[in-house]
């Protein structure tokens, strides 16, 4: 069987942003794979621009992307205690492109902020979020990476340890589902 395809989304589109860091932590722990990052920096959702222009390229590269991946992992900060915009108006625009390409997608949403809960309100909206699109979003181990600063080493590791087993459960279970799933 070859490589499985894994895609990740970053809710911040900062580079050196500790959702980034968490999120290649996860592709590492996915390996073997194939990886692909959505690229989020997409035109606000307008029904007008869809109506005069049809759904942008950009958007229907994310989905095509999202369609032909295996599984998706999702890092994203919790901002004023919901998600970013930026990953509101991916999913906004990704439920106008041809197809439910979420639908039954195994999907694992993990998060790092400052702050002590580590994005819990934010991930509890994201799921809430995702579920229109019928993406199949693992419960758990929930991975919540509090006080994100202090917990990334100089190369951008994950250091402390129930957040690398936490980490490493989640994505062993998203293998898994994207592999049964695969058949």
């Amino acid at each position: 069987m070859s490589d499985l395809t894994l895609l990740g989304l970053s809710g911040s589109l900062r580079k050196g942003a500790l959702n980034r860091r968490l999120l290649a932590e996860a592709v590492t722990r996915f390996r073997p794979a194939t990886y692909l990052e959505g690229d989020l920096r997409l035109p606000l959702y307008d029904g007008d621009l869809e109506e005069a222009r049809g759904v942008p390229e950009e958007v229907t590269r994310l989905a095509e992307q999202i369609r032909t991946a295996d599984a998706v992992v999702i890092s994203s900060p919790e901002y004023n205690k919901g998600i970013t915009g930026v990953l509101k108006n991916a999913l906004d625009w990704i439920s106008r492109a041809e197809g439910q390409v979420l639908a039954g997608k195994p999907t694992a949403v993990i998060s790092a902020n400052a702050g002590r809960t580590g994005g819990e309100t934010g991930q509890y909206m994201l799921r809430a979020c995702l579920v229109p699109h019928g993406a199949r979003v693992l419960t758990g181990p929930p991975v919540l990476v509090a006080n994100g600063e202090k917990e990334f080493d100089d190369d951008g590791r994950l250091v402390t340890e129930s957040y690398q087993k936490a980490l490493d459960g989640l994505i062993a279970a998203l293998r898994e589902e994207a592999e049964a799933r695969r058949g």
